[in-house]
C-alpha cells in the first residue's frame, strides 16, 4: 500500500522505521507537527519523525493545523491508501479522515478500551496495571474509540518508569503496526469494534497531578514517581522549593517516620509516608543536576522539624 505517516515524537520514530523497512509498502510522506522552540536558545527544532523521515528521503507535511488546505490539498494528490498514526499530537477532522481508502490506522499504548487518552502509559504505570499493551484501531471522531485490529500484551515491571514502558511497547507495538497495515493490505484483517465496558480515561498529566502527597501509602507515592518519570517529572516542596523526585524505593522497615518527615542516614534518605516509608535514591533539586539522594541531603543540612511537602520546609502545627 501507499502510506503516509503521521506523528512526531522519538516514541513513533521505531513503527516509522518498520514501515520503511517493509518490502510491502511505500511510504509517501509523513505527517508531523512544525518545527518546535527547543534548549535555552529556543531554536526551532525539527521533529524526531520529521528528522528520521529526512534521513530516509521522504516528502515532510507540518500543517499548522491538519484541516489546512494546503495540507488537505497536498494529501489528496498523494492518494495514500491508508495512514498509520503514533503520537502525532493533533485531532484529525473528518475532511482529512476521508482521505485514504483504508482510513488513518492510530497505534494507541493501552489495552483499549482502558486508557484513552494522551497518557496511556503513565496511568498505566500509576493505577498498578500488571499488565498493558498497544492495539492498533481505526481513528473515528471519538476519542481512541474506533475498532481495533490487533494488539499486543506487555508485563509491567515493578521498576518501570513511564519511559522504560513506553520504550519497549514503541519497538512491540512497531511489528504490530506493519503487521496491521500487511493485514488490511491482503484482506485477512478485520477491525473488531470496542467493548462498551472498561472504558478508562488517560489525560495528559499537568505539573499539578505529579506532586507527591506524603500523606499517600508508600506504594502510591512509588507508582507516582515512576509514572511521572519522564515526564512531568514527580517533585515535593522543600524549604519552598520543588525538588524532583526521579528514583525512589518502597521500605517496609520504615515505619517509624510522619508523612514527609526525613531521615538521613550515612548513605541513606527515608521520609515517611501514609504507610510505611519510601527511600529517596535520585533527586535533582531546582536549577542543578540530578543527583544521589544521600549527596543531596548532607549538602542541605535538613533540620529537625523540616518536612518535605511543606512550603517553608517546617512541619505544619496546629
Amino acid at each position: 500500500m501507499k502510506l503516509v505517516f503521521a506523528g512526531t515524537p522519538e516514541v513513533a520514530v521505531p513503527a516509522l522505521d518498520a514501515l520503511i523497512a517493509s518490502d510491502r509498502h511505500e511510504v509517501a510522506a509523513v505527517v508531523t507537527r512544525p518545527d518546535a522552540p527547543s534548549g535555552r536558545g529556543r531554536r526551532l527544532v525539527a521533529s524526531p519523525v520529521a528528522q528520521r523521515a529526512e534521513e530516509a528521503g521522504i516528502e515532510i507535511l507540518r500543517p499548522a493545523k491538519p484541516r489546512d488546505e494546503a495540507f488537505l490539498a497536498r494529501l489528496r494528490e498523494i492518494a495514500p491508501d491508508c495512514c498509520p498514526v503514533v503520537a502525532y499530537g493533533a485531532l484529525l477532522p473528518r475532511v482529512a479522515l476521508d482521505v485514504p481508502a483504508h482510513g488513518w490506522v492510530n497505534l494507541h499504548f493501552s489495552l483499549l478500551p482502558a486508557w484513552r487518552g494522551a497518557a496511556p502509559v503513565q496511568h498505566a504505570v500509576m493505577a498498578g496495571d500488571e499488565t498493558t499493551g498497544a492495539a492498533t484501531f481505526l481513528i473515528e471522531e471519538g476519542l481512541d474509540s474506533g475498532p481495533v485490529y490487533g494488539v499486543i500484551t506487555e508485563n509491567v515491571r515493578p521498576t518501570d518508569t513511564s519511559g522504560d514502558l513506553l520504550t519497549r511497547l514503541a519497538f512491540a507495538g512497531a511489528g504490530l503496526l506493519a503487521a496491521t497495515m500487511d493485514g488490511i493490505e491482503d484482506g485477512t484483517l478485520k477491525a473488531v469494534p470496542q467493548p462498551a465496558e472498561g472504558i478508562t480515561l488517560a489525560p495528559k498529566l499537568t505539573v499539578e497531578d505529579a506532586q507527591v502527597d506524603w500523606t499517600a501509602p508508600a506504594l502510591r507515592v512509588d507508582r507516582v514517581v515512576r509514572g511521572c518519570t519522564p515526564a512531568p517529572g514527580a517533585w515535593t516542596l522543600f524549604r519552598g522549593e520543588r525538588l524532583k523526585l526521579i528514583q525512589v524505593a518502597p521500605a517496609t522497615d520504615r515505619t517509624d517516620l510522619a508523612p514527609g518527615e526525613p531521615a538521613v542516614g550515612k548513605n541513606s534518605v527515608h521520609v515517611g509516608t501514609g504507610s510505611y516509608g519510601v527511600e529517596l535514591l535520585w533527586v535533582q533539586p531546582q536549577g542543578k543536576k540530578p543527583m544521589r539522594a544521600a549527596d543531596w541531603a548532607r549538602g542541605v543540612r535538613i533540620a529537625p522539624g523540616e518536612r518535605l511537602g511543606a512550603a517553608g520546609g517546617a512541619a505544619d502545627v496546629g
